[in-house]
């Protein structure tokens, strides 16, 4: 598996990828899969998390158990591509009220208010700030305050959509 993610994949080798990983009977497969995303090879590192993002609904819920593990190398990682990957994947899983992170939400807000970051970063930030911060009524002001400062400034059309999203999502 490693010798095919050292070069740029196309559109048909990753569904290859999740079709030899697809369902619970290739769970060491997805295993070997997710150790591919740690790797040292910065391209087989970033190919292992892209494919990921392409998993089927099934198969994408084998990542629920590393939700914690993603969102901690969401806190320590410093390459923007592997970042934006991650917060793909755990865009795709649920938020539970009783597990919840702070320190997740304080990074999803610090970096969705960050211009300096990129836009997708940026975008994925919004959303995932949401999906934490919708339980409390609370938070959810905090949330609607900081898109609110976040409105005056130029936003890239893929941030402005993510925003008018949040903000449809906190008025209902």
């Amino acid at each position: 598996m490693k010798t095919l993610l050292t070069h740029r994949l196309s559109q048909s080798e990753i569904k290859q990828l999740c079709a030899l990983t697809q369902g619970e009977h290739n769970d060491n497969l997805k295993e070997e899969l997710y150790q591919l995303t740690l790797d040292a090879n910065r391209c087989v590192a970033t190919n292992a998390l892209w494919t990921f993002t392409h998993f089927a609904v099934a198969d994408n819920e084998w990542l629920y158990a590393k939700h914690d593990q993603l969102i901690d190398r969401c806190l320590n990682e410093k390459d923007t591509t592997k970042l934006r990957l991650i917060l793909s994947i755990l865009l795709r899983q649920p938020f539970e009220k009783e597990t919840v992170r702070t320190d997740f939400i304080d990074f999803c807000l610090a970096r969705f208010t960050d211009v300096r970051a990129p836009y997708a970063i940026r975008a994925l930030c919004i959303k995932l700030a949401y999906e934490q911060m919708k339980y409390w009524s609370e938070l959810l002001n905090e949330l609607r305050q900081m898109l609110d400062l976040i409105s005056n400034e130029p936003l890239s059309p893929g941030l402005r959509s993510a925003w008018r999203q949040v903000i449809k999502k906190i008025k209902a």
